[in-house]
């Protein structure tokens, strides 16, 4: 217990005596003998070192040496932390332009201020037309002091007088349980009004509008006279038939339903068919013998050549008054049909050149096809600027079907699997597919990567439909039992952004033509996809093309030069 006792204390006087120490140390820098030497000695830490200042010139300048820099070994007078970074001060620019900057504009600085002040000042400018001054530190007010007195101030956070708009009453609902007495959240204000009586300011812009909607409406049922001329005296042979019967007299076998065995590239430039003032739209060869071409322009006319002997032009048919967009032959040949930007569609006998009808639901059409069936002649389908696919019958001069699923203007209507099924393209990036006389499509082909597809063509074997897409490419779908894309045929190397370039096939399959924007004819390979053939055709846009049926190396083209040319 003692030696216990003796331990305790001797630990005790020790913490005493260390205690007692260290007091004194931390009290000896107030003592003034003690020398600043001693104190580091003891605590070995150097928190502030001692900076001795150096003495320079009043009348030396020191520049900085970098004036971004952040840290500075030495105390820097004002004047040279402002002055010009480099040589002398420039006497002849303003403040504004000596000012410092850190932007093109000025000098920006960091600031913070309340989301909420800064709306509320906003709102209450809006609404009664005074703000608080932010350039100023104490509390003024710009805008309207009238209306900043009548308010005393407040802003519209604040609680301030109602005004008589500001709580409209509404009507009591009534009963849930009685039907037609009940107006729920659906009442009306009590002093609103339910006149819609126009004021007599009103009255006169309207039936100004009205006028001048009665006259345009009339301008557009206004119809240009059809008019024809021939331009050969031989319309008839020796026989009486005209000239749309097939000639005999020619080596090539006109009523042959099998393609050449072997098509070739053609290298020359046989014959330019020049008639049309403006650029040419379409053309599109006679049914099955191609002997006779027809073509639209942008010159309001179509005309119909001779594609073999002497190749004169035969008759214009002039009827619209505004540029020819697409053309379509019946299955004999007899009749064809045109669409115009003057909103008409126009049915013509091909032999005689007279009007056989019109037809219009006053939107632009954009392309009309004949139902290829025999025994639906009397029926065609047009896609309209209306997003819309409308099917006449010519018969009764009426609309007999309506297809309107698409979302922008319908481009091309391409028949397939026997007639029973169509495909369209439109400008909203798509392809639907429908059964005939069906108003719903059964089928939709969609995707973010497509792009639109102005023109399309169904391969001679009926199993393709090659579509002019307008990112530079030509896209295959297969149309046998499931219509899909076949990812292995895209046909590139051509320029067609922007512009409706025709496609078309060869009659034994083994090459795809299309022209494009520089005026080139481009010819591919059908199985390969490699471009086999890029020439100069048209100096503008060399917009349709046509492979003959019976021919093994004759191509048709047509441009918006105005011309049409024969190759070989």
């Amino acid at each position: 217990m003692d030696a216990l006792a003796a331990y305790g204390s001797d630990d005790e006087q020790e913490t005493d005596q260390q205690s007692r120490k260290t007091s004194e140390d931390v009290a000896s820098h107030l003592k003034g003998s003690v020398s600043l030497d001693t104190l580091k000695s003891k605590f070995q830490l150097d928190i502030a070192p001692i900076v001795q200042e150096k003495k320079y010139e009043k009348d030396v300048q020191r520049h900085l040496v970098d004036p971004t820099t952040k840290e500075l070994k030495y105390n820097v007078k004002y004047d040279d932390m402002f002055a010009p970074e480099i040589g002398p001060m420039n006497p002849y620019k303003t403040k504004q332009q000596l000012a410092k900057k850190n932007t093109l504009a000025g000098y920006v600085e960091e600031a913070n201020f309340s989301k909420f002040q800064f709306d509320n000042q906003q709102k209450t400018f809006t609404s009664y037309g005074y703000a608080m001054d932010p350039s100023s530190e104490g509390e003024k007010y710009i805008g309207d002091l009238e209306k900043l007195n009548e308010n005393s101030g407040k802003t519209v956070f604040e609680a301030t007088k109602k005004r008589p708009g500001d709580k409209r009453r509404r009507e009591k609902p009534g009963d849930p349980e009685e039907i037609d007495g009940y107006l729920g959240p659906w009442a009306k204000f009590a002093d609103e009004k339910t006149s819609a009586k126009p004021s007599e300011e009103q009255k006169v812009i309207l039936d100004q509008y009205e006028e001048k909607k009665e006259k345009r409406g009339k301008k557009d049922e206004e119809k240009i006279e059809e008019k024809t001329k021939a331009h050969i005296e031989d319309l008839y042979d020796y026989q009486g038939r005209p000239f749309l019967h097939i000639p005999n007299d020619s080596d090539t076998d006109f009523r042959s339903e099998d393609p050449p065995d072997k098509c070739f590239l053609p290298k020359k430039l046989m014959h330019t068919w020049s008639g049309h003032s403006k650029g040419v739209a379409a053309i599109r060869l006679f049914p099955k013998s191609g002997h006779l071409l027809l073509s639209a322009s942008m010159d309001c006319k179509i005309k119909i050549w001779e594609v073999y002997n002497k190749r004169r032009n035969i008759r214009t048919y002039h009827g619209h008054s505004k540029a020819v967009r697409d053309i379509c032959f019946n299955n004999d040949g007899t009749k064809f049909l045109s669409c115009s930007y003057d909103r008409w569609i126009k049915l013509w006998d091909t032999e005689t050149g007279e009007c056989l009808g019109r037809y219009s639901n006053k939107k632009i059409p954009y392309c009309v096809k004949f139902n290829p069936d025999e025994d639906k002649q009397d029926l065609f389908i047009a896609g309209m600027s209306d997003k819309k696919m409308i099917t006449w019958d010519i018969r009764e001069n009426e609309i007999v079907q309506e297809y309107d699923r698409h979302l922008g203007a319908v481009n091309t209507i391409t028949f397939f699997d026997r007639n029973q099924r169509i495909a369209t393209t439109s400008d909203d990036k798509s392809i639907r597919i429908w059964e005939w006389d069906i108003p719903v499509d059964s089928k939709l082909i969609q995707d973010p990567t497509m792009h639109s597809m102005p023109a399309a063509t169904l391969s001679p074997n009926g199993k393709w439909l090659a579509c002019q897409s307008l990112d530079n490419q030509i896209l295959i779908y297969n149309v046998i039992n499931r219509f899909r894309q076949n990812r292995k045929k895209s046909f590139k190397g051509h320029m067609n952004a922007g512009y409706a370039c025709q496609v078309n096939f060869s009659p034994d399959m083994s090459y795809l033509i299309s022209g494009d924007g520089d005026g080139k004819l481009n010819i591919w390979d059908w199985k390969t996809t490699k471009l086999y053939s890029k020439f100069k055709a048209h100096n503008e846009v060399c917009i349709g093309c046509e492979w003959l049926p019976h021919e093994t190396s004759k191509i048709v083209t047509c441009g918006w030069d105005g011309l049409i040319k024969l190759w070989d």
